[in-house]
């Protein structure tokens, strides 16, 4: 019996592969939902996670998106490179991951995985949506744009930034949204009674 390994590499969504650029420093590798297969798949409430959850998520997220647009060959009119920057494209991947995770969840059952590849192509319809509507570009990237409602005051222009390094950008982008989750958690526990946790107003 030959037990020589293939070198053919496996280049399934089930492949969690270290797909982005060695110098930078991501955190741990034991991401939420990746690698504890005995762990249910949960929905991510991305406005309730702590900065260490949230920083997790991310990452988790991130490294997920990567394999997805390589094992698939997505173009940038459905995953876009900034796809960090925008909330709605964030949601809507987080879904397909949450998704995804339940279709290939060792307790489920064997059809689940042609359920997940059905909604993938309503996904990327959607996607392709978000990202026309965002304006978002494979080499730059503007925020969504903003529709005032009658009382409000005019949007903030949207303007076009150009991007070299996109993954220096994700790890900027979103150290500094764990930043801020940060300090909202050290501004409410302040206000906190320290014996019984309550909230003093």
């Amino acid at each position: 019996m030959n037990d020589t390994t293939s070198e053919t590499p496996d280049t399934s969504p089930a492949v969690e592969q270290d797909l982005v650029d060695e110098d930078i420093e991501y955190p741990g590798e034991d991401f939420p939902g990746q690698d504890d297969e005995s762990a249910p798949p949960h929905p991510v409430n991305w406005h309730l996670l702590r900065a260490d959850e949230l920083e997790a998520e991310w990452y988790a997220l991130n490294r997920w998106v990567e394999t997805l647009r390589r094992t698939y060959g997505l173009p940038a009119s459905v995953i876009p490179p900034f796809w960090h920057r925008h909330d709605e494209l964030r949601w809507e991947l987080s879904a397909l991951h949450l998704h995804w995770l339940c279709a290939y969840h060792p307790e489920q059952d064997g059809s689940a995985p042609f359920g997940w590849h059905r909604d993938f192509a309503d996904a990327r319809q959607r996607l392709r949506e978000w990202v026309a509507a965002s304006g978002t570009r494979l080499d730059r990237d503007r925020p969504t744009r903003q529709t005032s409602w009658p009382g409000e005051g005019p949007a903030d222009p949207v303007e076009d930034v150009f991007v070299a390094d996109r993954d220096h950008d994700f790890v900027t982008y979103v150290a500094e949204q764990v930043a801020a989750r940060r300090e909202a958690e050290d501004a409410f526990y302040a206000g906190a009674d320290p014996v019984t946790g309550e909230v003093r107003t």
